[in-house]
């Protein structure tokens, strides 16, 4: 009923449409006709008079005054005839045209309509959660060649693409959240189990095994209430003039004891001319404290990571480069997914949460910068960069 109403409406539209345009043309030309036809038709009489009285120039005046006296009754009775003729050529003309309107209007209105039912069955669909439908798309995409209902099913497809992908990461985060606390609540559960059965000693190693898992899962939660907050922009910058360099060496001043004690060097190198960058300097912090912490991590003992920052088009570059142990190019595209990792049987004890460079590029982001990561292949180091708007470039943060 509804798909009727909404045809009929827009079908009544279109044909009231045309007919409104088909009536102002007829109304211009009847009052056109109204006002050129007299004239015409006195001229046409004149021109006709003086040929009859070229014709009849040897005939006495008399004659001639008769004559065209008894021809003004025709010529009344002609101009009669002829303007009703004109009427109803109008008239039929008014009639052509409106049966051509109401053709036009039903076969238009069904080429409009079509689609717009079809993308109503289709957002009908993915409200259901059947978010595979999509709706065909006229004309050829390939070429550009759309008119503005191809261009609206463009849009409604993308648009339900997205929530495609939404859900699919929604599902895949509860997916991976319930693994992430499986595997500590598992083992703090069985170490109690082993102790309440005796199985375990109660010594102060069964104790420290508790509570490092107790650790890691308060450690995993305290990253998921970072993560929603980043995510969700619930949180204020504070931004302001910072030195990159200033920036670069107070990281390597927090980590530096980390890396002595692995036997890993850092180094900080930048330009002596580096323009300053307009940041949150705490965020930013938080960022370079993630990528590093991330190198340290699969760089081995005897390995190198080196800081640096290089100016770039109205933006600064920083760069956390290692000797690690590489990436694969198919895993640069996800290295920022959440929990995504690239070695899967690696545990989280070793390998981290799966969510720093998730917020690193959230925090990135809301600053206006880029950041990726680059890398040769496994066993040739890695790259992580990120861009910050220099301080004579201002984002709008």
């Amino acid at each position: 009923m509804i798909q009727r109403y909404i045809s009929r409406h827009l079908a009544v539209k279109f044909f009231l449409s045309y007919l409104v345009v088909i009536l102002v043309g007829i109304v211009i030309l009847a009052s056109a006709a109204e006002l050129a036809v007299p004239r015409a038709f006195d001229r046409h009489l004149s021109a006709m008079g003086s040929m009859m009285q070229e014709m009849m120039g040897g005939q006495p005046m008399g004659g001639m005054m008769g004559t065209l006296s008894s021809s003004g009754d025709m010529n009344a009775d002609l101009y009669r005839n002829f303007r009703a003729a004109v009427t109803e050529a109008l008239a039929l003309a008014a009639l052509a045209a409106g049966l051509a309107a109401v053709v036009v209007s039903v076969v238009v209105s069904r080429q409009v309509v079509a689609p717009i039912q079809a993308m109503r069955r289709a957002s009908a669909r993915i409200a259901e959660g059947h978010y595979a439908e999509r709706v065909v798309i006229p004309g050829n995409v390939a070429a550009g060649d759309l008119d503005e209902l191809a261009q609206l099913a463009l849009s409604f497809n993308r648009m339900a693409a997205q929530l495609a992908r939404t859900e699919a990461m929604r599902r895949q985060l509860i997916g991976d959240v319930s693994h992430e606390l499986r595997t500590p609540l598992t083992a703090i559960k069985g170490s109690l189990e082993g102790l309440m059965d005796g199985v375990l000693p109660a010594t102060p190693e069964t104790y420290q095994q508790i509570h490092r898992e107790a650790s890691r899962l308060q450690r995993l939660v305290e990253d998921l209430q970072e993560l929603s907050r980043v995510e969700a922009r619930a949180y204020e910058l504070h931004p302001r003039r910072l030195s990159p360099r200033a920036l670069l060496e107070q990281a390597a001043s927090r980590l530096r004891y980390q890396f002595s004690e692995k036997g890993v060097s850092l180094e900080v190198r930048t330009p002596e001319r580096l323009p300053d960058v307009w940041a949150d300097e705490d965020r930013i912090q938080q960022v370079l404290t993630n990528l590093l912490g991330n190198a340290l991590r699969y760089t081995p003992a005897g390995g190198a990571v080196t800081l640096e920052a290089q100016p770039a088009r109205g933006e600064v570059r920083f760069q956390v480069r290692d000797t690690g142990v590489g990436i694969s190019p198919e895993h640069l595209p996800h290295l920022f997914d959440r929990f995504y990792r690239v070695d899967k049987s690696r545990s989280r004890e070793r390998g981290g949460s799966g969510i720093g460079l998730t917020i690193a590029k959230h925090l990135v982001e809301a600053h206006g910068g880029r950041i990726w990561a680059e890398s040769a292949g496994r066993g040739q180091g890695s790259t992580f960069v990120f861009t910050l708007p220099q301080a004579g470039s201002l984002p709008n943060l």
